[in-house]
């Protein structure tokens, strides 16, 4: 390694990532589940987004917010993936400082904004199922631009402090990131100084957006739980819940990873660097792979209009 990895300096032109540290020996084999899970999240994304334009009867508020899902995983898999491809396969291990902070915004704004998607959804089911007379004049397309807009810009503006305040603090330890991507923690943690701002600002925003959408999404499924039992036959509440089965999935699959990282990073002290790192890495493939599988299995309509295209390519 060059020395200019270790020597003294306050404002690095680049970062060192290395990938997957102690499994270097390994990573043409470790290429292969990330490279076709990429190409999963790839091709089942943009066939969301293809299907939901082709088809008129799609154009409802619900498959709306179910194409900015598609549109935020496609940005947040392409945002890591690509760069951890290219560590695996060509050693190419350096990152500009300014390409490092904008792949740390992008992470960070387009998880929050895969959160307030789920909460838009939750609230299409709602009205839904609570309100069902109203739904068409309460989500109005209007009305569903301005909640994507709102979610857009409140994920924006909020994670905007993280590479603001990282790009003030001086580096003089070491510009090697032990990751295979720039997690906010990953590159703050490098800084010679009291970085004690950004974790507190951390903690407001995890409360704020993700503490606050959880909120809003049980609050959301109370009342629909509420109106299912209220329904007088046992088809009907079941034929009603399974409408909701996809959205619940969804959230099962950004928030449980999440999670499940969050608790191996902080409590994980005797778990090895190498597989915390490969959790972390996995986890930003994880959502952006299961959701157009989800929607596409569970979903009748995209399941129909998939199975309609297939058979009009064999014949």
């Amino acid at each position: 390694m060059s020395d200019t990895n270790t020597t003294d300096f306050s404002n690095p032109s680049t970062f060192i990532l290395l990938g997957i540290p102690g499994l270097e020996a390994s990573y043409i084999w470790i290429s292969i589940p990330f490279c076709t899970m990429y190409a999963i999240a790839m091709l089942g994304n943009f066939t969301i987004l293809f299907i939901v334009k082709r088809e008129p009867s799609l154009h409802e508020p619900m498959y709306y917010f179910l194409c900015m899902l598609a549109v935020t995983d496609l940005v947040m898999s392409t945002s890591t993936v690509p760069k951890l491809l290219s560590i695996f396969w060509f050693n190419s291990r350096e990152i500009s400082f300014s390409a490092c902070l904008t792949q740390m915004y992008f992470i960070l704004s387009f998880t929050d904004m895969e959160s307030g998607i789920l909460v838009a959804m939750a609230f299409d089911r709602y009205v839904a199922i609570c309100h069902p007379l109203r739904h068409s004049t309460i989500l109005t397309n209007s009305v569903v631009a301005k909640i994507g807009l709102a979610v857009v810009l409140r994920s924006g503006i909020l994670t905007l402090p993280y590479p603001i305040l990282a790009r003030r603090w001086p580096y003089c330890r070491t510009n090697i990131i032990p990751d295979s991507y720039c997690g906010h923690t990953s590159v703050v943690n490098l800084a010679c100084a009291d970085i004690r701002i950004s974790s507190y600002y951390g903690l407001f925003e995890l409360f704020s957006v993700i503490g606050m959408d959880v909120f809003f999404i049980t609050v959301s499924y109370t009342q629909v739980l509420r109106a299912i039992i209220r329904l007088p036959t046992k088809d009907a509440r079941l034929k009603t819940f399974g409408t909701c089965i996809s959205h619940l999935c969804a959230i099962f699959a950004l928030y449980f990873p999440d999670f499940f990282s969050s608790l191996v990073y902080r409590f994980g002290n005797n778990v090895p660097l190498h597989l915390q790192v490969l959790i972390d890495s996995v986890y930003m493939l994880v959502p952006p792979v299961l959701h157009p599988i989800i929607y596409g299995v569970r979903t009748k309509q995209i399941r129909g209009r998939l199975l309609q295209l297939f058979t009009l390519k064999e014949t």
